[in-house]
């Protein structure tokens, strides 16, 4: 295989879509990892047809360590030289304040955000040290940055992949090995939808009144941060909507 490999979680819908399709343009071919197998099979027919790449579809769920290492480990050797991965996978659940939080809610979030991300990052780092050579991008969010009334859990699994971002960039800086973290602030995409458990209604009151951020404008600064350089790392990329200069304050007309 000539050109270089993308392995992206979470590539059905939003910002991992949009990676897919900002990489394919560049001539990458893709590991596309995602639950929803008939939203992966459109995908990936939309990337071959369309461009002149190959790609491998993954149906697993990151959060389950047995099924996401078999998927993995089940990619031919010539797949497993991976130059970059895109931790996209991640969710938000309910919008609750600590006490009364739901333990469902807390579990799906810990074991999506926090152990998925370290469950598929433990595999590819490890193809990555042996190539010597790869660069890990994880996408945070400014709840990793901040906290914000009734985000609690959230926030605090995006606080954890901030020290995960940063620890990992320490324990691969011998192998040559990069890391990033994307940071976001208000993106339209299934996020409100998934956190309101599908109240459309509710979700889409969430950016009335301002201009959020776009899935594109994700996959731009991924794409930037991936073109860079050998000499070069992006350690760290915070990116608002210009109507949001925190984590809980918007200006909205």
């Amino acid at each position: 295989m000539n050109s270089k490999i993308a392995l992206i979680t979470g590539a059905t819908s939003g910002i991992g879509a949009a990676c897919a399709r900002t990489f394919a343009q560049q001539g990458y071919n893709l590991v596309l990892v995602a639950r929803r197998t008939a939203l992966l099979d459109d995908i990936t027919k939309e990337l071959q047809d369309t461009h002149q790449i190959e790609v491998k579809s993954l149906v697993s769920d990151v959060r389950e360590k047995q099924s996401i290492t078999e998927a993995l480990e089940s990619l031919p050797e010539a797949w497993k030289k991976v130059d970059v991965l895109i931790n996209n996978a991640g969710l938000s659940q309910g919008l609750d304040p600590i006490d009364k939080g739901d333990t469902e809610d807390w579990d799906t979030m810990i074991d999506t955000n926090v152990k998925g991300l370290l469950y598929v990052t433990k595999a590819v780092s490890n193809w990555m040290i042996s190539h010597k050579a790869g660069h890990i991008v994880n996408i945070g969010s400014i709840a990793g940055k901040e906290v914000y009334p009734n985000g609690n859990v959230y926030c605090a699994t995006k606080h954890a992949v901030d020290a995960l971002n940063k620890g990992m960039r320490m324990d691969l800086l011998p192998h040559g090995i990069k890391v990033t973290a994307i940071n976001p602030g208000m993106v339209e995409t299934e996020f409100s939808i998934v956190r309101f458990k599908g109240d459309e209604q509710r979700a889409k009151s969430v950016y009335e009144g301002l201009e959020p951020l776009m899935a594109q404008d994700i996959a731009d600064a991924i794409w930037f941060a991936a073109s860079r350089p050998a000499h070069v790392n992006i350690n760290d990329m915070l990116i608002m909507p210009t109507a949001q200069a925190s984590a809980s304050l918007t200006y909205k007309k």
